[in-house]
């Protein structure tokens, strides 16, 4: 019995020295292949989008993939709900195993594009996601894309979907999760490549840092993106402090960090701090940067010329990108990655498509119910209208792939009723335009149906990132308010209809409630539910399933009340320092 326990004692000895010898290979390899490139094969190598060095067996690689709620912007994947649902479910177990799945099915969209030597955009293993940043006001356009507005939930469930996604092999990498935007980062959209911003040390540490950090220290995230703007008159991608002191040497962080897009060119063109492309590339290079999206470290040789920077610090800042390369498996094929070879036949399938109807359902919150829910299924009488109730874009939000199959909230509803049902159907309404007929046959099938349920608010195209969300100037909200057609729409119909009303409400952010819950006898919150979402909804209103989501954001009574968009101090926002102005809070 003492040689077996010392036998299973020398195993698990062994694995983790294993694991560390293959990672002492890596590195020495990295540093040889460094060693082997010219200058100008370095600087290529620093920007988003590598050629190849064929001499050295390295094809060409673009950094840039996206996987905020699926794999984003290449085609056919699995579709899940908006981080902000995502964040209503509080199930860091869901949000690991989602994560799970967009970077399975982003493993076979890799193998399927390296074997038809597809090197473009969108096709690689280094997905810029999650967004960690704190939604702090709801006017914020893109506050849809992160897990709410409490550091510890948002941290929690970031480094859920970062572990699903990297995998758990001791040496090898999944993919490649990147926590964004690095830091002190929400808005407003339009200031966002010259604003400065200057929180309060204690809203720094207590709110802005603390998902970056349990995202490194918990989750060994590989990659950070660096936001666009300043934080104490430093571009946070040419931070210093944020980069190397806090990131590198504070938190023990080993991976690399890559620039937003477009972010290196701010800090000549945008912020004013250097006054050309090469003391842009010197200032962030220094700073930390590993990687830029763009094009400005193209002046690299001149910043190099100009003795701003030496080969040295090229070596330094290539390094930790060769190492996510290896530990990725893509460097000259390794046999080792246990992740390579992954078909194509799991993309969308049955599994993928039964866990986005699962994480949707959970995402759903219910508001208000005055006894109109659950619906029966054997009603005789049901209308369904409303902008967003047969469109499918109204399900996905922003960063989506595109899926093989959706279900709209229409067909979600019909599929639950009974054949005696007679089921009604007319939109009634445009997103955000006035009817222009003074004549509208919805409202009066609306006022006649046993229930009526009525999917509105917003969608992206009203809410979003910059030069993303065409209705919208820049991305944000300038109200909290949901399109004045819509609500007209709903007194209109409640002017008719005395009860038995359902509001389903869209979008990626909190509204103002207070009239549409006195004109609705239920109330749920759907935000961007991804392809499954009207079969969750189905389910939820005709008592299948139980609602079970919970807010992860306050939603206040009035943004009159609400600090200025432009002050990032923390006084008056979110539910740790808001002392009134709330409608629904959090949780």
């Amino acid at each position: 019995m003492k040689k077996y326990y010392l036998i299973i004692i020398s195993i698990m000895m062994t694995i983790p020295a294993s694991a560390q010898d293959r990672m002492r290979q890596l590195e020495q390899k990295a540093h040889d292949m460094i060693s082997q490139m010219t200058l100008e094969e370095k600087i290529s190598q620093l920007m988003n989008e590598t050629p190849g060095i064929p001499r050295m067996g390295i094809e060409p690689y673009d950094w840039w993939n996206e996987g905020l709620h699926g794999v984003g912007r290449d085609g056919r994947a699995t579709v899940f709900p908006q981080p902000i649902g995502l964040g209503a479910t509080f199930d860091p177990t869901l949000i690991q195993q989602v994560g799970d799945v967009i970077a399975t099915e982003g493993r076979a969209k890799y193998e399927v594009a390296r074997k038809n030597k597809n090197y473009a955009r969108y096709t690689g293993l280094t997905f810029w996601s999650p967004n960690i940043n704190i939604f702090r006001d709801p006017r914020w356009g893109r506050g849809m894309e992160t897990y709410g507005e409490d550091p510890y939930l948002t941290g929690v469930l970031g480094t859920a979907y970062v572990k699903g996604m990297q995998g758990d092999d001791p040496v090898y990498l999944k993919v490649a999760a990147c926590g964004k935007h690095y830091a002190v980062h929400s808005g407003p959209e339009g200031t966002r490549h010259s604003a400065n911003v200057e929180p309060s040390k204690r809203d720094l540490w207590e709110t802005y840092l603390p998902a970056f950090r349990m995202l490194v220290q918990e989750g060994k995230v590989e990659t950070i993106m660096g936001a666009y703007n300043r934080v104490y008159g430093e571009s946070c991608s040419g931070s210093k402090f944020l980069l190397t002191d806090v990131l590198r040497k504070k938190w023990g962080f080993k991976g690399h960090i890559v620039s937003d897009c477009g972010a290196v060119t701010d800090i000549y063109a945008g912020h004013k701090i250097a006054k050309t492309e090469a003391e842009a590339c010197a200032i962030a290079i220094k700073a930390g940067l590993n990687v830029e999206c763009g094009n400005t470290f193209r002046a690299m040789k001149e910043a190099i010329d100009q003795q701003l920077l030496t080969e040295q610090d090229l070596d330094n800042a290539l390094f930790p990108l060769m190492m996510t390369r290896l530990k990725l498996g893509i460097l000259q094929p390794d046999a080792d990655c246990p992740y390579n070879h992954i078909s194509e036949s799991v993309i969308c399938n049955e599994q993928h498509i039964e866990l986005s109807k699962q994480a949707a359902t959970e995402s759903m919150v219910l508001l208000k119910n005055d006894g109109v829910l659950p619906i029966k299924k054997d009603i005789h009488t049901l209308f369904v209208t409303g902008a967003g109730a047969a469109d499918a874009f109204w399900l996905m939000g922003n960063y989506f792939g595109i899926s093989n199959r959706y279900c709209t909230y229409l067909q979600g509803i019909v599929s639950k009723v009974s054949n005696g049902t007679a089921v009604n159907y007319r939109p009634g309404v445009l997103e955000s335009t006035p009817t222009r007929n003074t004549i509208n046959w919805a409202v009066d099938e609306a006022a006649g149906a046993e229930v009526t349920v009525i999917v509105m608010g917003n969608n992206g195209n009203l809410e979003g990132e910059e030069g993303e969300a065409i209705d919208s100037e820049s991305g944000d909200r300038t109200s909290i308010g949901i399109p004045e057609s819509q609500m007209k729409f709903l007194r209109d119909i409640r002017a008719l209809k005395k009860s038995g009303i359902v509001v389903v409400l869209t979008g990626g952010s909190p509204v103002d409630m207070r009239e549409i819950s006195q004109l609705a006898d239920a109330v749920v919150m759907a935000w961007y539910p991804g392809q499954e979402g009207g079969y969750a909804l189905g389910d939820l209103l005709f008592g299948d399933a139980n609602f079970s989501g919970r807010l992860p954001v306050t939603f206040p009574v009035d943004d009159n009340l609400l600090p200025a968009f432009e002050d990032y101090s923390m006084q008056g926002r979110t539910y740790k320092y808001m002392t009134d102005n709330i409608y629904y809070p959090f949780g």
